[in-house]
């Protein structure tokens, strides 16, 4: 396994496999990486097969972080992603620093409005922003979130140089965004969405669940139980409308101590578009604070 850490060295090996008809299989993370990843992992290789490539980004891009989140709090352990990654047949992992990637400096406040740069002239100043799939749920609740994703998965397109991407399903919204700018855009790159890996209660597997000590773990299940719940209203009713049933969940949601809503929606899978009524084949997403430890999912109905 390889370690490279400049844009310049990965943009050459990548050059190299398509000369010698390799093809290459991406899985984009911020590190701190558990079993959840290294499904997306052998989903790759999957993709690839045993001749192909397998690359792993780790790198904490600070422009999909607002002010006040958790970037310099962010779980982070090299050491032991280089060892998973290692036992998992991982060809190459791209650990830049914010050097590379942002040439000229930037903050976790870049990329935040077009309207309201806050560049200066050396800095960092060119961002990728989808307008239309971004601005419900999470893009409403971070409104700086998507627009550093979609900023960092284009440049790591640009150096990685993948056949193939995958990335996982916990990030519902993410994913669609990102496989609507490689369709806009033009990416030559096929995006995989690998399904969520959970944890025997049912908990998403996510970095952020190190957070959770002591009842904060237990009560974290409520998200699931949540999708549950309107699993079995719908079952019993077939048709529900939506704002009873957000209505139902929050009650749910925060019956638990420590525990509050943020949002939760239901939407067309594929388009995101929010739905008259919730049935068989709706899409539910919700975020939850536990704690201070904010959690998304979501599931198909």
């Amino acid at each position: 396994m390889r370690i490279v850490s400049s844009i310049a060295a990965m943009q050459h090996l990548a050059r190299q496999w398509q000369r010698a008809g390799k093809r290459t299989g991406f899985a984009p993370t911020m590190g701190y990486l558990h079993a959840g990843h290294l499904s997306l992992v052998k989903r790759a290789r999957q993709a690839v097969g045993k001749s192909g490539v397998v690359v792993v980004s780790i790198y904490v891009n600070p422009t999909q972080f607002g002010p006040k989140e958790d970037f310099s709090k962010y779980p982070r352990d090299l050491k032991s992603d280089l060892k998973l990654c290692r036992a998992a047949g991982v060809d190459v992992v791209f650990t830049p620093g914010d050097k590379e990637m942002y040439p000229g400096g930037t903050s976790s406040r870049r990329c935040e409005s077009a309207d309201e740069p806050r560049f200066d002239k050396r800095g960092y100043s060119t961002c990728v922003v989808e307008e239309s799939l971004s601005r419900t749920m999470e893009g409403a609740s971070r409104p700086t979130h998507f627009r550093g994703v979609t900023t960092i998965v284009a440049k790591l397109f640009n150096v990685v140089l993948p056949d193939v991407a995958v990335f996982g399903a916990k990030d519902w919204q993410q994913a669609a965004i990102i496989k609507r700018m490689v369709a806009d855009l033009n990416f030559p790159v096929k995006i995989i969405v690998a399904p969520t890996l959970r944890e025997r209660d049912g908990l998403a597997m996510s970095s952020r669940n190190k957070y959770l000590a002591g009842d904060l773990r237990r009560q974290a299940v409520v998200l699931w139980r949540a999708i549950q719940a309107a699993r079995t209203a719908v079952k019993r009713s077939k048709a529900v409308p939506p704002v009873k049933l957000k209505a139902d969940l929050k009650r749910l949601i925060e019956s638990e101590p420590d525990t509050r809503l943020d949002y939760v929606e239901f939407f067309e899978p594929d388009t995101l578009v929010p739905v008259a009524k919730v049935t068989r084949g709706t899409h539910l997403a919700l975020a939850v604070f536990v704690g201070k430890t904010r959690l998304i999912d979501n599931g198909r109905l």
